[in-house]
C-alpha cells in the first residue's frame, strides 16, 4: 500500500491546489521496483534500450525518452528533465551526461553497438542506483499533470476529471496505477501526442471514467478505462508501426492496477 502518496484536490468550482506529494525512499524504491519490473523486467540491462521502429532511446526504469540531436517526435522527451531533477537533488551524474543534452548515439544500430562502452557501462550504473530518485520523478511529474490537465479538459469535463483523479488516488494502489500510467502513456495533453485527433493518456483515461465509489471500484474502473484507451490508439494507429505486437503486454500492465486494490 502506498498510503504516503496523498493529494489535496479541491472541490469542483474552487481553484485546485496541491501539496507536494511526498513518498518516503521505502516507498519511493518499492513503486520504482514495480515500474522497473513492467518496463523491463527488472533487468539492468533493460534500463538502456532502443525500441526497433523508434527514433529515441528508452532510458530507467520508466524508459524516459531520450531524442539524438536534431531529432523531433511526438512524444515528451523525459530524460533530460530526469537528469536536471538529480542534479537539483545534488546526485552524483555521469559527467559525459553533462556534455551533451542530446543523445550521443544516433540510430538503433549506433546504440546497440556501444552496449559495452564505457559510456553505457556508467549509464547503466547511474540508472540502478537511482531507482528511488526515479520514482520521486515520477511523482514529481504526476503532482504536476492535474493542473495541465484541467487546463487541456473542456470547461464541461473539468469537474468530472479532478474527481476521478481523487478517486483513484485514494485507493491503496492508487499512486502505483496513476504513477505508472502517466509515466507509461503520458498526461494525454500534447497534440502532437494524438492518432486521428484522439489521445490516450491520463487525460482521456479519466474522462471515460463516469463512477462515484472510492476504494476498489476506482481502481478497476481504471484500469478498465485504461484498456480501452490502449485499444483505441492501436486501432488508430498508423499501419507502419504495427502496434498490435505491443497491446498484449500493455493490457497486462494496466490489469495490474486493479489488483491488490
Amino acid at each position: 500500500m502506498y498510503a504516503v502518496c496523498l493529494l489535496f484536490i479541491a472541490t469542483a468550482g474552487t481553484d485546485w491546489a496541491a501539496e507536494l506529494v511526498r513518498i518516503s525512499d521505502a516507498d519511493a524504491r518499492r513503486i520504482g521496483k514495480k515500474i522497473w519490473q513492467n518496463e523491463s523486467n527488472g533487468t539492468v540491462a533493460g534500463l538502456t534500450a532502443w525500441n526497433a521502429g523508434e527514433n529515441f532511446a528508452s532510458l530507467g526504469i520508466g524508459h524516459f525518452i531520450w531524442y539524438p540531436q536534431g531529432v523531433h517526435g511526438p512524444f515528451d522527451e523525459s530524460f533530460p528533465k530526469l537528469l536536471a531533477f538529480a542534479r537539483e537533488r545534488d546526485v552524483a551524474i555521469p559527467a559525459w551526461l553533462n556534455q551533451s543534452s542530446a543523445c550521443p548515439w544516433n540510430a538503433r544500430a549506433e546504440f546497440s553497438g556501444a552496449q559495452n562502452s564505457e559510456q553505457m557501462r556508467k549509464l547503466r550504473q547511474f540508472l540502478s542506483r537511482t531507482i528511488d530518485l526515479q520514482a520521486q520523478f515520477m511523482v514529481a511529474r504526476l503532482q504536476q499533470s492535474l493542473a495541465k490537465m484541467l487546463d487541456e479538459a473542456t470547461p464541461a469535463d473539468r469537474a468530472n476529471v479532478e474527481r476521478q483523479f481523487a478517486r483513484v488516488a485514494s485507493t491503496p494502489h492508487g499512486c502505483y496505477a496513476l504513477v505508472d500510467y502517466v509515466n507509461f502513456k503520458g498526461e494525454g495533453v500534447l497534440h502532437t501526442e494524438r492518432y486521428r485527433g484522439e489521445g490516450w493518456g491520463l487525460l482521456q483515461v479519466l474522462e471515460q471514467m463516469h463512477g462515484s465509489e472510492n476504494g476498489p471500484s476506482a481502481a478497476r474502473e481504471f484500469s478498465s478505462s485504461a484498456a480501452a484507451m490502449l485499444r483505441r490508439r492501436v486501432q488508430n494507429s498508423p499501419p507502419e508501426r504495427h502496434e498490435a505486437r505491443w497491446l498484449p503486454g500493455w493490457l497486462n500492465r494496466v490489469h495490474s492496477y486493479s489488483e491488490n486494490s
